[in-house]
């Protein structure tokens, strides 16, 4: 007679020896749905932090897709990724992924709702084909130094995954850090793993001190390792509202292509809540250190299981962390760019373009983009998010948006303006166009300086090659693409007497943004 353990696992006899290799599926999610309002000014609300290249040559997003490659051939790895993102970035995001061959399934939040909403919809796509899988959930705005320690740590906490544990990895502090939560961890068990014994957030210096000083607090992570199943049983006896909710916004939503879109009043009136305080910290705080399953205490709440994570990671939250992550010189000195230090000591430097010097500077971070420049003390990094709160409420252009703005057709960059009148440089990719559209309140001039456009302009469809021009009256429905093979680039010139960006009526679009 034939058995079968755990769903996906190893096959056995009656008498429970095995007899196959493990077959488990595991299903990477990465949730890329945040805003990372510490790393301004290089992230911003329209572009964030997770989209950037802060400290190697692929965006964190990109390095976060790349930690499932080379796990050990005994799990079956999903070459799909499920990817949880907000509506703004997720041209970029599909784009970023296609550069590295990665073929994903994107979640499309319609609002944030925070992490436990995003894994709930993540759990139940997973779920969709029918089969189960451990979830191997990820944010898109970490950093790891070593991603064979990182898989290891993954491996370990699939066995309590594949048991039925809710398990989560915590990180050894190397010094007191305010700016991550704790979690404090419990009886060991069996494969090297602790019971969870309670989360804290955020706390200050002097008892951050104590933390790292008792031994019993890792930092939380915030890499997630569970059953599909078991997440959604949890959620459903933990927070049936949330559950429920995000129920009927994953049933009643649709499928366009690679993205999937939850329907959107069931899925705002989900209550917004992190994984932790919904369900983490929730679940049973000591399990038996003996039993072959995790313990059920009141025969309801699974075991929280934390397995210990020494891979070099960083969640990349402040620039003082950026500084920490990067290597550095005989004083202490990290840069990036443009940038060179003249007897300073423990600072950080980041360039967008021009030269930033840093003469006698002592544990100072100097970031410059083409619009902005943030100078602070490495102390007061925390303080950033604040003062961007501060800008936003100046209705300042430079908290949300760079002045080079991506769009699903390429990129557009705001050269100059004044009063009436705004210069871009426009790139538009191979193949794409943008949409068919008018302006109330303003004309363009089009100058072709690479490339080959396409035209619509009313009722006429012309060519322009480079160094040829052509005049968009106001009012006139247009459109431009690049019917070409090489990317098409021109000089935008616009006028009139508003130059905003919602002055655009859309007719036809390719990327669904009609009016």
């Amino acid at each position: 007679m034939w058995t079968h353990g755990a769903e996906n696992g190893e096959s056995s006899n009656a008498s429970g020896e095995a007899t196959g290799a493990r077959c488990t599926r595991i299903v990477p999610v990465i949730l890329a749905g945040g805003s990372g309002t510490r790393l301004w000014p290089v992230s911003r609300e329209n572009y964030p932090k997770q989209l950037i290249d802060v400290v190697g040559s692929d965006s964190l997003l990109q390095a976060t897709a790349r930690r499932m490659n080379g796990f050990p051939a005994s799990w079956q790895v999903d070459a799909s990724p499920i990817i949880v993102c907000g509506e703004e970035h997720r041209f970029v995001i599909a784009e970023q992924l296609h550069e590295n061959g990665v073929d994903a399934r994107l979640i499309v939040e319609p609002a944030r709702r925070d992490t436990a909403p995003a894994l709930t919809l993540a759990a139940s796509l997973a779920c969709a084909d029918g089969k189960d899988g451990i979830l191997v959930v990820m944010p898109a705005d970490h950093s790891i130094a070593d991603l064979r320690a990182l898989q290891a740590a993954l491996e370990s906490a699939a066995l309590y995954a594949e048991r039925g544990a809710i398990a989560t990895l915590g990180v050894p502090p190397t010094r007191p850090d305010t700016g991550f939560g704790y979690i404090r961890i419990g009886a060991a068990l069996p494969d090297g793993g602790h019971a969870i014994d309670g989360f804290v957030e955020k706390p200050a210096e002097e008892l951050a001190a104590k933390y790292v000083a008792a031994g019993t607090y890792w930092w939380n992570s915030g890499i997630f390792i569970v059953r599909a199943s078991v997440w959604l049983d949890t959620l459903a006896r933990l927070q049936p509202e949330m559950h429920a909710a995000c129920e009927r916004a994953f049933s009643g939503g649709r499928s366009e292509g690679a993205y999937f879109r939850p329907l959107v009043d069931a899925f705002l009136s989900a209550p917004a809540n992190s994984i932790d305080y919904a369900v983490m910290e929730r679940l049973t705080e000591s399990p038996d250190a003996n039993a072959a399953e995790p313990a059920r205490a009141d025969g309801t709440s699974l075991a929280g299981v934390v397995v210990r994570l020494e891979a070099g990671w960083s969640d990349l939250g402040s620039w003082d962390a950026v500084w920490a992550a990067m290597e550095k010189d005989a004083n202490g000195n990290a840069g990036r760019g443009r940038v060179t230090f003249e007897g300073a000591v423990s600072s950080y430097a980041h360039s967008e373009g021009r030269l930033v010097a840093c003469v006698g500077t002592t544990n100072v971070v100097v970031v410059e983009t083409a619009d902005a420049v943030l100078v602070v003390d490495r102390s007061h990094v925390q303080d950033v998010k604040g003062l961007v709160s501060r800008i936003k409420a100046q209705h300042a252009p430079e908290a949300d948006a760079h002045r080079k703005v991506h769009r699903p057709w390429g990129f557009y960059d705001s050269i100059d303006h004044g009063e009436r009148f705004q210069v871009k440089r426009i790139v538009v990719t191979p193949g794409a166009q943008l949409s068919l559209q008018l302006h109330h309140h303003r004309a363009e001039h089009w100058v072709v300086v690479r490339g080959t456009a396409l035209v619509t302009r009313g009722e006429e469809q012309f060519l322009l090659s480079e160094n040829e021009s052509t005049y968009i009256p106001l009012g006139t429905r247009h459109r431009l693409e690049n019917p070409g093979k090489v990317p098409l680039e021109i000089i935008e010139i616009q006028s009139g007497t508003y130059l905003g960006e919602d002055d655009i009526v859309r007719f036809n679009d390719n990327y669904g943004r009609c009016s």
